[in-house]
């Protein structure tokens, strides 16, 4: 449960200021958007994508030719729309068993040259375009056509097959997501829907499970695409945008050698940008954004790809990932093929080119102490075990999924007001100044748990400060990023590049993807 954190939903910023993460918006979420069909017309397209360190970066990228016709899914997330170019390219949504149909034009500078698309994993058709060392391509103004069956569920990588040190260094790749054709009806995770449905929260995956298997369910999915960009090679690149060419190779002089990024990123973005929310308008091109947010006991699916020439070590605070799939293929026994045998990952490596499918999942169990704050005079909170040691029987309570061997254990030593006594550490006093108007928030998960923890001389955060008032929800953020510390800052700037906050909000807080 490493580098956990406490934050006020309407403080955090304020959370963020204190652990040294700058002001971030505290409401957007992830999930998985893209376009959803089986004919997508894409469009191979130049534009500058935007820092945190207020520099634009020429690139190039895939994006929708025709938005006439393009269908977005999930189908409830407002704001969706998709460019002619955008980082990375749009995520494609079919169904196993469907056969695809991919429309590429080429509306690259003529000094880029041809390009192409190349579909790791399928066994791809092509039609027009001229032949390339990988594939066929599309010449500066004409159109390729690829087809392929979707053969297998889970998630998938696209990218340029032409001159892939310097097209995916621009900006030309994305993701596929391939749904399974059997869905699963997944009784197990029927309470957490009840628990959110109880909170009025919508449901924004693109399927119940990730593959044709029952121990495939999930509750919430993410999608996350890491890639790093040297600058140099980019400004190289827009130096020559206007020269003349007839070349099929292009016409442009560009060392992608020795290979220094400056910006890491996540989804096409970098920390803090990449907290704001989906289809955010100050990103025309980089409409993904990388927020998760969750409940306790739900189980959240993070579909993960490697882009670009490094590895990144990216480690998910909170707890392991269970490994379900890699390059959509499950991982299952050998001894046994009904039984899933991923191994558990400390961190997400991701390698150039492949894809991983894993489940996170925190509960609180573990914490040793009351997460959400019971043991009051008066209190008549429930917690009686399921066969698991969760409270699960009424999902519309605020402590649904509480672990019950912590249920009234107190935080605090010596505690004050109303929380119970034995806990094993003192809460800080508000009115330090090294802890008050600055403290990061509450220990506990829940509007009320926050009301009740009090000190000698107030609550716990401090409810004098407007900006952090102590009965707002409250929950627990854990930093995801990089193992790499360069990989942390944008620009040799900390914090930035590949960081994001695993937000863990109390049932009484409804998530809302669509922001």
């Amino acid at each position: 449960m490493g580098h956990l954190k406490f934050y006020k939903r309407s403080a955090l910023g304020r959370l963020l200021a204190a652990v040294a993460l700058l002001g971030l918006a505290g409401t957007a979420d992830a999930a998985a958007p893209g376009i959803k069909g089986t004919t997508f017309n894409l469009d191979a397209h130049d534009a500058y994508i935007t820092q945190p360190d207020g520099q634009n970066v020429y690139s190039w990228g895939y994006g929708c030719a025709d938005t006439s016709t393009v269908t977005f899914a999930p189908s409830n997330m407002p704001n969706q729309n998709c460019s002619n170019m955008q980082i990375p390219g749009p995520t494609l949504i079919v169904t196993e068993g469907q056969t695809v149909t991919v429309n590429l034009t080429n509306n690259l500078p003529a000094a880029a040259g041809n390009t192409s698309i190349l579909f790791p994993g399928f066994q791809v058709a092509t039609q027009g375009g001229t032949a390339g060392l990988l594939t066929q391509e599309a010449a500066t103004g004409q159109t390729v056509t690829y087809t392929f069956t979707a053969g297998s569920p889970g998630t998938h990588t696209y990218y340029s097959g032409t001159q892939g040190d310097l097209q995916v260094e621009m900006g030309l790749y994305g993701a596929i997501i391939v749904l399974p054709s059997q869905l699963q009806n997944c009784p197990a995770n029927a309470n957490n829907l009840a628990a959110e449905h109880a909170n009025n929260e919508n449901d924004f995956r693109l399927a119940t499970s990730a593959y044709d298997r029952a121990d495939s369910c999930y509750d919430r999915e993410y999608l996350f695409q890491f890639s790093e960009m040297d600058p140099l090679i980019h400004s190289q690149a827009a130096a020559q945008v206007a020269n003349p060419c007839a070349n099929s190779a292009g016409c442009m002089q560009v060392a992608t050698e020795p290979y220094h990024p400056a910006y890491y990123m996540i989804n096409g973005r970098s920390m803090p940008d990449d907290m704001d929310s989906n289809y955010a308008a100050q990103y025309p091109h980089q409409p993904y954004n990388g927020n998760p947010h969750m409940h306790p006991g739900e189980l959240v699916l993070l579909r993960i790809i490697g882009t670009g020439r490094w590895q990144h070590p990216f480690h998910e605070h909170g707890n392991h990932v269970r490994i379900l799939a890699r390059d959509g293929n499950l991982l299952v026994s050998q001894t046994d093929p009904t039984k899933l045998a991923g191994p558990l990952l400390f961190t997400t490596t991701t390698t150039p080119g492949l894809t991983m499918d894993g489940i996170f999942y925190w509960t609180g169990r573990g914490l040793n102490w009351d997460a959400y704050g019971h043991g009051f005079a008066g209190d008549n909170s429930k917690c009686t075990p399921d066969s698991n040691g969760y409270y699960t029987a009424d999902p519309s309570a605020p402590n649904y999924y509480e672990w019950c061997a912590d249920h009234n254990k107190a935080l605090e030593t010596h505690p004050f007001g109303t929380v119970a006594s034995g806990g094993p550490v003192t809460l800080p006093d508000p009115n330090i100044l090294t802890n008050g108007a600055w403290f990061g928030g509450s220990p506990y998960l829940g509007p009320d748990a926050t009301v009740r923890a009090t000190t000698p001389t107030g609550t716990t955060p401090p409810s004098g400060t407007i900006a952090n008032p102590p009965s707002t929800e409250a929950g627990f953020a854990f930093m995801w990023h990089s193992h790499n510390e360069r990989e942390i800052t944008t620009n040799n700037i900390f914090p930035g590049g590949m960081m994001m906050m695993m937000l863990v909000d109390p049932r009484v807080y409804a998530i809302n993807e669509a922001n």
